[in-house]
């Protein structure tokens, strides 16, 4: 998976350096990086540290736009799970210096870490190793596990993440945002020619719907395991949602005249990025969306920040 890497002006990016400028933090996100997930009081008995210091400095590693965290239900009340944003800091003394050619930027986002969903059966999510919660049952996608997910699937409705604006924290101007995934139509079994219209989204602004051919099942997926059954969906298609200054594109393909501008990405610190299949779509088709583990690549969907110096 590409790591994902926040440049840090020291000039208008002060405020994530004082974030930095703690061993207490570095501490906390050193887990979080080794740790899929980890709530503030086993990050306090890991560290040794008082579980009111540790939530402050949760709460000033998160304003940073450094740590993101998911709110689920306890055995009492709800508890704070917190997630490391990047895997690596860059601070750059100047853009004179940097290689004028790496302008991308690249965030990879666990298949299971949507922010908020709304789905209707047949529904299901699985990670490697098996299904979690229940099938055909909607409020699985609650389920705290959800955070294993490698595969998800449903008929209708739409899965939600919320990405760091990168371009925004590193004070660059952005070209382009390129959103990557493996995806392919929901059938029950798997029928190569059955159309679903996807449709993406970014801040509530509809880029535009693909049109996907069909689910995919006649043979076993590159990374799909082998617990799998093989009547099960087993790979889909990479595609590419780009949107710049002309449009959107699937594969260099324009598919509506929303541009960046429409998105106005500059006024938000992250971008939402929802994946839908409506309802009353002409083709309702429903989706499978591949992460790591499934299919025929090993990625999670991807954002990509092409930006100019």
């Amino acid at each position: 998976m590409d790591p994902s890497i926040l440049i840090i002006d020291p000039v208008s990016d002060i405020e994530v350096l004082k974030a930095l400028g703690s061993q207490a933090r570095i501490s906390i996100l050193n887990l979080l990086k080794e740790r899929d997930g980890v709530n503030v009081n086993d990050i306090a008995a890991e560290l040794g540290l008082p579980q009111s210091s540790v939530s402050s400095n949760i709460r000033l590693l998160e304003d940073a736009g450094l740590v993101r965290t998911v709110g689920r239900k306890a055995r009492k009340g709800n508890q704070k799970v917190c997630y490391c944003v990047y895997d690596e800091f860059i601070v750059s003394l100047g853009r004179d210096g940097m290689d004028r050619g790496d302008t991308d930027v690249t965030v990879a986002m666990p298949l299971g870490l949507y922010t908020s969903c709304e789905v209707n059966g047949p529904c299901g999510i699985c990670s490697t190793e098996g299904v979690i919660g229940l099938l055909d049952v909607p409020d699985t996608f609650l389920d705290p596990d959800r955070m294993k997910a490698a595969l998800l699937w449903f008929t209708s409705g739409y899965v939600e993440y919320q990405f760091p604006n990168n371009a925004k924290l590193r004070g660059s101007e952005l070209d382009a945002i390129e959103i990557s995934m493996e995806v392919s139509s929901e059938v029950p079994g798997t029928n190569a020619d059955w159309p679903s219209d996807i449709t993406l989204s970014v801040n509530g602004i509809e880029l535009g719907t693909w049109t996907s051919p069909g689910d995919f099942g006649d043979k076993r997926g590159v990374y799909t395991p082998s617990w799998w059954k093989l009547s099960g969906s087993q790979y889909g298609m990479l595609k590419s949602w780009t949107v710049n200054g002309t449009g959107t594109f699937v594969d260099g393909m324009k598919i509506s005249g929303i541009t960046l501008a429409d998105l106005d990405v500059d006024s938000h610190r992250s971008i939402r990025l929802k994946v839908e299949v409506k309802r009353e779509a002409r083709h309702p088709g429903g989706v499978n969306i591949f992460g790591r583990g499934f299919g025929n690549y090993d990625q999670d969907i991807v954002m990509r920040f092409h930006t100019k110096f």
